[in-house]
């Protein structure tokens, strides 16, 4: 019998991963991405070469497929639609993922369902200068502007200080719409996935903390040093969430965490997400692996860390080069328990993700010793 296909648009790293992890779940992935060179065309069954956000080439992407899911955000909802309604699967549904594409519209899906934010207001292009800080005042400063679409790794995120800098800045990136929210001092940043099949059925990861370097995910802890209390309040927010939105697939949500074991959501991801690669060797199913038997209706696997902690560190870029770093890789791979990833990009360049480390780890081990280690071996003296 024919393996089912799931495509999926998309050809980065997630991808590439979602196809190292298609034979434990029985499938094959095709994907659309525009370069043959990306990442994920060595480990799928076939490819479409299409942009993104190129409709015609999802529809030849869903010929060749069973169902077609998601790899980033930047698709065009509206030119899909046609698609869904002739009879296209896409899992998670384009419902789903509406109210998750725009950050402004994303935090008043989040409010209304009762999940809690820190206080949010918008600008668009329909306000005039005059009247920004007026809008900006119930938030109070400093405050966090995003651009509401396609923004990630911290592109299009901006820390601002006072309503003259909300003004400058908001001008020199030409006005687009965006989001205004209260910076939150937090303690730590955590995060978490959540899976959901077509039946209901829900599967829950550990809660991580996450450390970012540069508005970047750097390092992942799992499972985060947080309470009971805690780890059961981002559990409940993950199911809420995810049964709100009727979601099949993996959902990634990033949280803060505030003082007094506050936890206010940051961001939601409509699909896997960096903060849980350490799945792939520290949970009896990877989350690339829960996310083809959601979409393809199979029972959700086992979300169980295999090891006492696990740490992931992100390769980031540090430099312009078209280098693939075999000695340092080859560092890294001896570190006891080390598994590395290398992500087979075209070129480096300061913030991108070329790869990633995970360690397993037992409750005795120096996990900050080891992440010393690492960051040690890949990034230049006093990048780290």
């Amino acid at each position: 019998m024919a393996k089912q296909r799931v495509g999926v648009i998309g050809g980065g790293q997630l991808a590439w991963m979602m196809g190292l992890e298609a034979p434990k779940s029985g499938v094959e992935i095709v994907v659309q991405t525009p370069q043959k060179t990306d990442p994920a065309v060595p480990t799928a069954a076939d490819c479409v070469l299409a942009a993104v956000a190129d409709a015609v080439g999802t529809k030849a992407l869903s010929d060749r497929c069973d169902v077609v899911t998601f790899e980033n955000e930047f698709v065009d909802l509206l030119a899909l639609a046609p698609l869904e309604t002739s009879g296209v699967q896409f899992c998670p549904r384009l419902a789903a993922l509406e109210p998750l594409l725009d950050k402004y519209t994303q935090r008043q899906f989040l409010a209304g369902h009762g999940l809690p934010n820190p206080p949010f207001v918008t600008l668009d292009d329909t306000i005039a200068n005059d009247a920004v800080a007026d809008i900006a005042a119930p938030i109070g400063f400093p405050l966090v502007m995003k651009t509401r679409r396609l923004g990630y790794d911290g592109q299009g995120t901006f820390m601002i200080a006072s309503a003259s800098e909300l003004l400058t800045t908001w001008q020199r990136i030409e006005r687009p719409p965006v989001l205004l929210e209260a910076f939150i001092p937090f303690e730590k940043e955590l995060a978490v996935m959540v899976a959901r099949s077509p039946s209901g059925e829900i599967a829950v990861y550990p809660v991580v903390e996450t450390q970012q370097v540069n508005q970047v995910c750097r390092r992942v802890i799992a499972p985060a040093a947080v309470p009971e209390a805690v780890q059961q309040r981002v559990t409940a927010i993950a199911h809420t969430l995810i049964e709100a939105l009727d979601f099949v697939g993996v959902l990634g949500i990033e949280l803060f965490l505030a003082p007094g074991d506050e936890v206010l959501v940051n961001e939601v991801a409509p699909r896997t997400h960096n903060s849980g690669h350490y799945t792939l060797d520290a949970c009896e199913t990877s989350q690339f692996a829960q996310q083809l038997l959601a979409v393809t209706g199979q029972p959700l696997g086992s979300t169980e860390m295999t090891c006492d902690r696990a740490l992931m560190v992100n390769l980031l870029g540090f430099e312009t080069s078209t280098s693939d770093y075999a000695e340092q890789r080859a560092q890294l791979s001896q570190i006891p328990q080390a598994q590395v990833y290398w992500y087979g990009k075209q070129g480096a360049r300061p913030g991108r993700k070329l790869g990633h480390v995970t360690v397993c780890l037992q409750a005795e081990d120096d996990w900050q010793n080891i992440l010393k280690k690492i960051e040690t071996l890949w990034y230049p003296l006093g990048e780290s």
